[in-house]
């Protein structure tokens, strides 16, 4: 039997309509004989609205008891604690309507926090990097016939805190339960099809890889290719997971993400990164003397 791992976006979970839609693909996967763990990230723009509103009760000047605004801040370890607390309720609520969704069409799942799985991570609120997974309550999920759904992006620290991956955190997490539970792929589903050699919406002759190595996504990723979050790709590379990038709203092969076979083909380059807020900035005339430059 097959162990998947796929993990769905925001983009692909933002409304109760893609919910239903995921729900569809994973229950025909399931009825195909496959195991299925499934990690979500919260609907689309529900992180941001979350890191708004803690941002405008932020803003508000606090009342001392003597009935004079206080100056005096909260500390920064405080806020970023509770920004996470905040910021992992987005997930919470996808894991919940997609298991609800999930039951409705007669398939036994079951929802997980991080911090019930458990995640075990470091104390850096808000960047948190992952420490340690213990797998043997999904694996007895799994061994029951259920789907495993995940919330992606968070997890636990040593003193039992709710801490936060950072952006694309849910990226994060899929990769590193396909390595604790060994599974056969871990599958990245987006709003495009696949890595394909430039971004297509600038680039209409931009074309799809059927695949690419470890190496070269994780070097895409980290000069601004979005598809995947770079600390995901180096997790895969570590730890010997097998990627595949595909799209949520249209079936596809997608792009295997693998490491360098001798089949393979051996392009210079395999493709183009882009980064909107990057300029170039070059004075001209300057005198080759020593010091000048730091001058």
């Amino acid at each position: 039997m097959t162990l998947i791992v796929e993990k769905y976006g925001g983009t692909s979970v933002g409304t109760v309509d893609r919910i239903h839609a995921i729900a569809d693909r994973i229950a025909r996967s399931k009825n195909a004989g496959n195991d299925m763990v499934v990690v979500v990230s919260a609907m689309a723009g529900e992180t941001d609205r979350l890191t708004g509103m803690a941002r405008a009760i932020g803003s508000r000047p606090e009342a001392s008891p003597e009935g004079k605004d206080s100056q005096e801040p909260i500390s920064a370890e405080f806020n970023a604690r509770e920004l996470d607390v905040l910021l992992a309720t987005g997930e919470q609520v996808t894991i919940s309507l997609l298991v609800l969704a999930l039951q409705s069409r007669g398939v036994y799942a079951k929802s997980y926090t991080g911090s019930q799985v458990p995640i075990q991570t470091d104390a850096v609120y808000g960047k948190a990097r992952i420490l340690e997974i213990n797998p043997a309550n999904v694996r007895s999920d799994l061994e029951a016939g259920r789907v495993v759904v995940i919330a992606g992006f968070q997890g636990i620290d040593a003193d039992g805190n709710i801490t936060t991956l950072g952006r694309g955190g849910s990226d994060i997490t899929a990769v590193a339960m396909a390595a604790s539970l060994q599974a056969d792929e871990c599958r990245i589903y987006t709003d495009v099809d696949g890595v394909y050699t430039a971004d297509p919406r600038i680039v209409s002759t931009a074309r799809r890889l059927e695949r690419i190595t470890m190496e070269e996504m994780l070097e895409l990723s980290s000069l601004g290719a979005k598809v995947l979050q770079t600390r995901s790709v180096g997790f895969a590379g570590k730890y010997h997971v097998p990627l595949r990038v595909l799209s949520s709203f249209i079936d596809g092969p997608g792009t295997l993400i693998t490491y360098e076979v001798g089949d393979m083909e051996q392009p210079l380059i395999a493709g183009i990164a882009y980064n909107g807020d990057e300029a170039k900035l070059t004075i001209r005339g300057v005198p080759d003397q020593p010091g000048v430059a730091s001058r």
